[in-house]
């Protein structure tokens, strides 16, 4: 079965007859550690540190289907090389830029998406609401705003509901976190100022390249989104797919490593401008995340055990057939 490979360390990445070879360079900039990774194994690469290789290297990972993710120094998602689209299909894309371009359809999709956000947003919060912890209002107030959505004319109205759900959302992490020292403020990216909001840019980026890469594997076009206003360079339909999973994903994996103390205080550095995660807390943290994403439940209606990962895949089919008019669509909404 092929797997996700991190690397953390800037390196070399070379083809080696069949075989990827992976240089690491030590502190002084030598060459140190080296490993080969069958490129039958390897779903895809997630870079976070300098990376040198040639376009020799990237032919070949294209020929086999391996998809490369880049991130920056603050763990930002900067870019993705995705390998040719096999799977493409004109029919699925020709009613995917339907569904865009049609204001009514898109906006039943665009509310469909915020509305399986939503629900699993209030998931987490009736979870610690049971455990003591004082969310009423914010659930409430999440309700209300869900409670609106049907009545929005404009993609943008749709997302200034979904800025308010989350805002709200947040307002509650604080008191999620059982460990003393954390405080969310206000949401803050590239940088993030602080604890909580390093951990949630990291997450929602991790999120958001394990939705890129199943939608990969299936007919629809990455940069088409209903949600997300497409734009250059970058695979909207990802952000779109990623908002249902990241509260069940992301945010569930934060109050773990936190809750459980695998991640303190001195797992992070501020420095120009921001905070952001030691490369000991990034390992940790993935690792969970990857836990969380090979994690497998009895799926209602399928009848049968999947993983959230196939989960994943699955929510982009349920896409296509909305798309192909088979069957509504309906976000995921966890019941655990």
């Amino acid at each position: 079965m092929k797997k996700t490979f991190y690397l953390f360390n800037p390196g070399r990445l070379s083809r080696q007859d069949n075989t990827l070879k992976y240089t690491a360079y030590n502190e002084e900039g030598g060459e140190g550690q080296t490993r080969f990774l069958p490129v039958q194994d390897v779903s895809d690469l997630y870079v976070f540190g300098a990376l040198d290789a040639n376009s020799a290297l990237y032919n070949f990972l294209g020929k086999n289907g391996v998809s490369v993710h880049f991130f920056d120094f603050y763990d930002h998602y900067t870019g993705s090389f995705m390998a040719k689209e096999y799977l493409l299909a004109g029919r699925v894309q020709v009613a995917q830029t339907t569904h865009y371009t049609n204001k009514k359809k898109r906006l039943v999709l665009a509310r469909k998406l915020v509305e399986g956000a939503a629900f699993n947003l209030c998931k987490n919060l009736r979870y610690y609401q049971s455990r003591g912890r004082a969310v009423g209002e914010e659930l409430a107030q999440i309700e209300l705003y869900v409670a609106a959505l049907p009545h929005a004319t404009s993609i943008a109205e749709i997302m200034g509901y979904e800025g308010n759900i989350r805002q709200t959302y947040y307002r509650c992490f604080e008191q999620l976190v059982s460990m003393d020292g954390f405080s969310f403020g206000t949401r803050s990216t590239q940088p993030p100022q602080n604890e909580l909001n390093a951990l949630l840019s990291f997450g929602n980026m991790l999120c958001y390249a394990a939705c890129l890469s199943q939608i990969y594997h299936t007919q629809l076009n990455p940069t088409i989104s209903f949600l997300h206003e497409p734009g250059a360079r970058r695979f909207s339909l990802a952000l779109d797919v990623a908002e249902i999973f990241k509260p069940l994903l992301v945010d569930r994996t934060i109050f773990r490593v936190l809750n459980k103390k695998e991640i303190q205080p001195r797992d992070f550095v501020r420095e120009l401008g921001g905070c952001h995660l030691r490369e000991p807390a990034r390992k940790v943290f993935i690792r969970v995340f990857e836990e969380r994403l090979k994690e497998t439940f009895r799926h209602r209606r399928l009848d049968r055990i999947i993983s959230y990962q196939s989960l994943l895949k699955l929510e982009c089919y349920k896409l296509t057939k909305h798309l192909l008019s088979i069957e509504e669509y309906q976000p995921f909404k966890a019941w655990w």
